[in-house]
């Protein structure tokens, strides 16, 4: 579909594919009009997922000790319609808005015909940000539960250069800030922007393993070297990566990509997990990056919220649309999911002067 985002590329599914990501089996429709002319497109996939992915800490140390004997507690195949490794809202492309109702109404008959066939639990539409949450009336009006997601972040990118970016953050953010990166500049901490890294793939993925082995918020998709590889390679100028030293030494590295006019940052990995600030001159450096190559927004993604904030991102809330095949089950699929997962609710924060 032209003029979409490259989440519904062939060159970003053909990566996700390739790439082997834990135990993702992907198929893929096509709408079409009366005159089997293509009007939507989307992609869907069948993966082993965490009932409880968003579940509170208290209800998380429970589950981590219930699975040392029971690994699959809550545990399910379920099948989802979105885009694995971004948020894609709303999660399908269709050559006309007018006609978003009609293309829910098919996928979701679709994809209920092929769960029941498979044996899916549970079938999830993601995600849906706010400008498409006009379509919560169309899929509950077809027996889905409009449920809350983690939220996702966002930075408008007003500011023609990363310095008057930081003079327009209020003094206390700013002074903050600064402090930050002048204690890694002292640890001789550096960056640089590439588009190439192919080369890099296996030292990468160890960086985002040792981060994803330390999240506590949420974990789901586990990357892999052919998954860098295939970034780099498939995507072409789209893709970059922001790599962070100290001194001669690879410490860290901010996956990237560039979406039209919109910068997302995807993951983030280094050698060792401590708490040091790098964290947050890495932020910086992906805003100062974004203000370079001339984004007007800049997506940061889920959880570390505080830290996002603090740099002036905006919380912007994320739903879900769940449904279960199970007659007797669907009815309570909301409550149940509300029940396991407390998706944090949060206040955005004055930030900036203006």
């Amino acid at each position: 579909m032209q003029g979409h985002s490259c989440s519904h590329s062939r060159a970003l599914w053909e990566l996700v594919e390739t790439s082997g990501l834990n135990d993702f089996h992907h198929r893929y429709v096509l709408v079409c009009d009366d005159a089997e002319e293509p009007v939507a497109f989307a992609g869907f996939y069948a993966i082993t997922t965490d009932v409880a992915i968003f579940a509170p800490p208290v209800l998380r140390g429970l589950l981590a000790k219930v699975r040392l004997v029971f690994p699959h507690f809550l545990k399910f195949r379920m099948l989802e319609c979105g885009t694995p490794i971004l948020v894609s809202s709303p999660p399908f492309a269709a050559s006309d808005q007018r006609m978003n109702d009609q293309v829910v109404a098919a996928l979701a008959k679709m994809l209920q015909e092929i769960a029941r066939v498979k044996g899916h639990l549970i079938i999830v539409m993601r995600d849906f940000e706010p400008p498409a949450a006009a379509l919560r009336r169309d899929l509950e009006r077809l027996g889905y539960h409009w449920v809350g997601s983690l939220p996702n972040t966002y930075l408008d990118i007003r500011w023609r250069t990363p310095e008057e970016y930081v003079a327009a953050l209020t003094s206390y953010y700013r002074s903050k800030l600064l402090k930050h990166l002048r204690r890694n500049r002292e640890q001789q901490v550096r960056h640089e922007l590439r588009d190439d890294f192919a080369d890099l793939a296996d030292t990468l993925c160890r960086q985002w393993l040792v981060v994803h082995e330390q999240a506590d918020e949420f974990q789901r998709e586990v990357l892999n070297p052919t998954f860098y590889r295939e970034f780099s390679r498939r995507l072409g100028e789209r893709s970059k990566v922001l790599l962070f030293y100290r001194g001669d030494e690879l410490v860290g590295h901010a996956l990237l990509l560039l979406d039209g006019d919109l910068l997302r940052w995807l993951y983030f990995g280094r050698n060792h997990a401590v708490n040091d600030g790098l964290y947050i001159y890495v932020g910086y450096a992906v805003i100062e990056t974004a203000i370079r190559l001339g984004a007007r927004r800049l997506e940061l993604g889920l959880t570390t919220y505080s830290i996002k904030q603090d740099l002036g991102a905006t919380v912007t809330p994320i739903s879900l649309a769940l449904y279960s095949p199970w007659r007797l089950l669907n009815p309570l699929v909301g409550r149940i999911y509300a029940l396991l997962n407390r998706p944090p609710r949060l206040a955005n924060r004055r930030v900036f002067k203006v």
